[in-house]
């Protein structure tokens, strides 16, 4: 456990001198402001910032239920990261969940907070992520050379029936995810315990949560440092201490890892140099 360091004891004495007045997490938000502004980078304003966390309570009452410290460690996660959560940008969620009985705040990244994180390693070129509809033309495989071809129909394409995830970086390698859309479903159903709330992403953006599952499967081939798979890690987790530092905070991850050997039916991943 990493040591708690000025945030965790500014955020103890607002949460311990709050209990007597019950304060609600607005207050805690607010009380909170130059912990926000120290954590976030140049490029947001504590201001904006802090609009966007208020406009996430006001769309998703749960939140407001949630414990004060998860909800605090989700807010200072993504602050940390550069993230706008719950907004049209798709970077970053902060969704309610009962853990063992108790309303908690997890973090999620997004699929735009994704492919946000991985330009910024410096390391990939080209990143994205794309829908094949039934009737695109869509062709891959798999071994010593392999290839994926995807030509999307002019008109009427159909029902989404895959989608695959690419990365190529500046040394020339490069990989690929395609997985079918039962496959996605299927995951999210067994490791998303937040897949049938009405505020999860899986609900609210399907394609945009699907994406993000197959970048994250091709990126496990990507040779990224690793202050990109600590970032990443932050990914489905409850935190409930803050610090200067949140990505070696202690965490409980509420969405699991996607295990390939686990998972079996997937249809598969391919990465070369």
């Amino acid at each position: 456990m990493a040591v708690q360091g000025a945030i965790q004891k500014a955020a103890d004495s607002k949460l311990q001198s709050g209990a007597a007045g019950k304060k609600t997490i607005q207050d805690y938000i607010k009380t909170m402001g130059p912990e926000i502004a120290k954590a976030l980078p140049s490029v947001i304003t504590p201001e904006r910032f802090t609009r966007i966390v208020l406009s996430a309570l006001s769309s998703n009452p749960q939140l407001r239920d949630t414990t004060p410290t998860s909800f605090l460690g989700a807010m200072m996660t993504a602050a940390q990261l550069g993230m706008e959560p719950n907004t049209p940008l798709g970077q970053a969620y902060l969704i309610p969940y009962k853990n063992k009985g108790t309303l908690e705040c997890q973090f999620q990244l997004g699929y735009k907070g994704l492919i946000d994180l991985a330009y910024r390693s410096g390391q990939v070129s080209i990143i994205q992520a794309h829908v094949v509809y039934e009737n695109d033309e869509f062709e891959f495989e798999y071994g010593l050379d392999p290839k994926l071809i995807h030509k999307p129909a002019k008109a009427d394409r159909g029902e989404p029936v895959w989608f695959y995830g690419i990365f190529r970086t500046k040394e020339g390698g490069f990989g690929f995810q395609v997985s079918s859309i039962e496959d996605i479903k299927k995951h999210a159903k067994r490791y998303s315990q937040s897949y049938n709330s009405p505020y999860s992403p899986w609900n609210t953006s399907f394609e945009e949560m699907a994406k993000k599952t197959v970048l994250k499967q091709a990126l496990k081939y990507a040779p990224l440092k690793s202050d990109f798979a600590r970032e990443l890690s932050t990914d489905g987790t409850i935190k409930n201490t803050l610090s200067e530092d949140m990505f070696s905070e202690p965490a409980t991850y509420i969405e699991a890892e996607y295990n390939e050997e686990e998972a079996g039916e997937d249809a598969g991943s391919s990465a070369a140099n």
